[in-house]
């Protein structure tokens, strides 16, 4: 009996102990602003992009033609800082892609006859109706 006493106060005394512990040890919270958040998730995003665009055919034999291995270059990507990949990217929005600025220029050009025959000023479509 005497040591089922005992043991059963010990237990009781090493659970008092691992609360008390457990309360006494520090917690570090911050509030995390929005803007941190988007700014964390664009970056993430940049790089994603970055990387893709490293990972087609097209740009992977171009590295190759210029002796840079792809692999290294993505390892560099890696460890480029966030505001270094944010800024490339938009370099990379800047450049002419093949074929789509005639392709948005044709677009526009068949707006504007499209809506030139709705209002009745030309007559190049025949499955449009005038409005008039």
């Amino acid at each position: 009996m005497r040591t089922r006493e005992i043991t059963k106060r010990f237990i009781a005394l090493l659970c008092v102990f691992a609360l008390v512990g457990a309360s006494l040890s520090p917690a570090i919270a911050s509030m995390v602003g929005t803007d941190q958040m988007i700014a964390a998730e664009q970056a993430q995003v940049d790089r994603e992009r970055l990387l893709e665009t490293l990972s087609r055919d097209d740009v992977r034999n171009q590295l190759t033609a210029m002796g840079v291995d792809p692999a290294q270059a993505e390892a560099r990507v890696m460890r480029m800082t966030d505001a270094e990949v944010a800024a490339l990217n938009e370099r990379l929005d800047e450049l002419p892609a093949g074929g789509n600025a005639l392709l948005g220029a044709l677009l526009i050009i068949f707006i504007v006859f499209v809506i030139t025959d709705a209002i009745g000023a030309t007559d190049i479509f025949p499955f449009i109706r005038p409005v008039n």
